[in-house]
């Protein structure tokens, strides 16, 4: 066994970690553990160490078999023209946790060497981090997470220009409910756009079917934290099922070129991946 192996820690989350993000739960270890079982963290550190000792795309594939879910792709042979080389995926975020899981596996079993830029909340599920880029989304007020941030923007831009492939979600957070009370991406990043702009390759649009709970949306919109504390539960309303994604076609660099600002690129990428909704051929 590696010596990565190894490091990796086995829970995703444990009690030392909760009362370092929240103080008022050290010396509460009773607590801790009650909250953790109510909020199914208990499964989720269950399902990272039963395949943890297989880290990056085997451990997705364990942790949905564990779920029993399946993913029916459309368009999946677009990915047959990308067999070596960088390029880009940009996708919609309905899910939190579970479609970052899921395209790691989708690109994974063709391309082991796909990176995803993820939140630090990810960041956590130590077996996935051979596959991901770490950034805060939140830290543009401080410079020690502003740090971490840039040093992942640069190796995301190092990761793609020595010919590997880079998924992005480039909202930056789980869909939320908007005004005309559709479950939808807040306007996408400015600044992940800026680094396609650099990039200069394709880019495939991926659409995920499907979204949380209501009680996760309600969550949301009391506020992000506790919604962040539903996702687990999330995870495990989906067993047994089958998950439905669709890919559409590369957007090449000539075409990315025709938009001057990375606000109306952003704005037609995530209309070209909104408009897979329509392959919808079952019910989510």
């Amino acid at each position: 066994m590696s010596q990565e192996i190894n490091e990796i820690k086995k829970t995703v989350l444990d009690y030392d970690d909760i009362r370092k993000m929240v103080p008022f739960f050290d010396g509460k270890p009773k607590l801790v553990n009650t909250l953790m079982r109510w909020l199914d963290v208990d499964k989720v550190n269950w399902i990272h160490e039963h395949n943890c000792a297989t880290p990056g795309v085997p451990f997705t594939v364990g942790l949905l078999n564990d779920l029993n879910a399946t993913i029916t792709i459309d368009n999946e042979q677009v990915l047959d023209q990308f067999k070596e080389g960088g390029f880009i995926t940009v996708s919609n975020h309905p899910f939190g946790a579970l479609d970052g899981i899921m395209l790691i596996k989708m690109l994974g079993q063709r391309r082991p060497d796909v990176k995803v830029m993820v939140n630090m909340v990810l960041n956590y599920i130590g077996a996935m981090r051979p596959n991901f880029i770490a950034v805060d989304a939140l830290a543009s007020k401080d410079p020690a997470k502003r740090a971490v941030s840039m040093k992942g923007i640069t190796e995301a831009m190092r990761h793609v220009k020595d010919g590997h492939p880079l998924g992005f979600f480039p909202a930056g957070a789980v869909s939320k409910m908007t005004w005309g009370l559709r479950i939808e991406d807040r306007e996408w990043q400015p600044s992940v756009m800026r680094i396609i702009q650099k990039m200069k390759v394709p880019v495939v649009p991926i659409y995920f079917h499907g979204h949380n709970s209501l009680w996760f949306t309600i969550l949301g919109m009391i506020d992000w934290r506790l919604r962040t504390l539903r996702l687990p539960a999330e995870v495990f309303r989906r067993r047994s099922y089958d998950f439905h994604v669709s890919m559409g076609d590369p957007i090449m660099p000539d075409k990315q070129a025709e938009f001057a600002t990375p606000e109306e690129l952003g704005k037609y990428l995530k209309e070209q991946t909104y408009s897979l909704k329509k392959c919808q051929h079952k019910k989510n």
